[in-house]
């Protein structure tokens, strides 16, 4: 990325949240707040582990993910309190975008959880601006469904939900949702 090319560049923001139901302990779905753990539950997660003192999800973790006709998008987490159960995310996607995610658990009653998640997305070049520019409320919505019930089809059965619209996960393009 060269700043000098992009001296007219405004970038865009974008916060969205969700609450999820998750029919489990606040722990135990904390604990598949992971990237090692995502892959068991998640359909098509692609995930390398680069830094993990555990091996799993801690403060000062770091992956990379790789999102459909996307680079890799690098994530670190700067926040994970098991007592909380509280993980946030910083993640950069070169080329286009930074973020956090902020994914908060508590206690919903009858061993289900609220699950509240928030993505707040800034660009960094034109690219990102045109991501920011399709993430709608629509689009993101569908997304967190899908997790929620991936996430609840894997307590249950132990099992990934397939994924629908495997091309579309988290990636915002003009038309999507058309």
């Amino acid at each position: 990325m060269n700043l000098r090319n992009q001296s007219d560049f405004k970038a865009k923001r974008v916060s969205r949240d969700y609450v999820q139901t998750i029919q489990a302990r606040p722990s135990v779905v904390h604990s598949l707040i992971c990237p090692v753990k995502e892959a068991e539950w998640l359909d098509g997660w692609d995930y390398q582990l680069i830094f993990s003192h555990s091996g799993f999800a801690e403060k000062g973790c770091v992956f990379t993910s790789r999102g459909v006709g996307e680079k890799d998008t690098i994530w670190l987490i700067t926040k994970r309190d098991d007592a909380a159960h509280e993980t946030v995310f910083a993640r950069i996607t070169p080329e286009s975008r930074a973020a956090e995610v902020t994914v908060r658990i508590e206690d919903a009653g009858q061993q289900a959880s609220r699950v509240h998640i928030n993505y707040t997305i800034t660009a960094i070049t034109e690219e990102g601006n045109r991501f920011i520019e399709n993430f709608s409320e629509e689009n993101f919505v569908k997304d967190m469904k899908f997790w929620e019930a991936t996430m609840n089809h894997y307590l249950a059965t132990g099992k990934a939900l397939p994924r629908s619209d495997p091309q579309h996960w988290l990636k915002y393009e003009s038309g999507q949702g058309d």
